[in-house]
């Protein structure tokens, strides 16, 4: 997987769990939201800071992680 332009980890923030860049909000509650059925035009309303290629990325990010392969989160 390429470098993440939206995701990022910071042991300050949200205890290390990945977040979308400059914000506290987890990629998880996206990721939740979305398989809950919820559109991506749900999320973007909820959290206006977010655009759809961070859902997009979001979701590339979930898919690669359940490769198992390692991968290093740029801080």
């Amino acid at each position: 997987m390429k470098r993440l332009k939206y995701i990022s980890t910071d042991p300050k923030i949200c205890g290390g769990k990945p977040c979308f860049r400059g914000t506290r909000i987890p990629v998880s509650v996206v990721l939740n939201y979305i398989g809950a059925g919820d559109s991506m035009d749900t999320v973007l309303e909820n959290y206006p800071d977010l655009t759809r290629n961070h859902i997009l990325e979001a979701i590339r990010f979930a898919a690669h992680m359940v490769n198992f392969e390692e991968m290093e989160i740029p801080a």
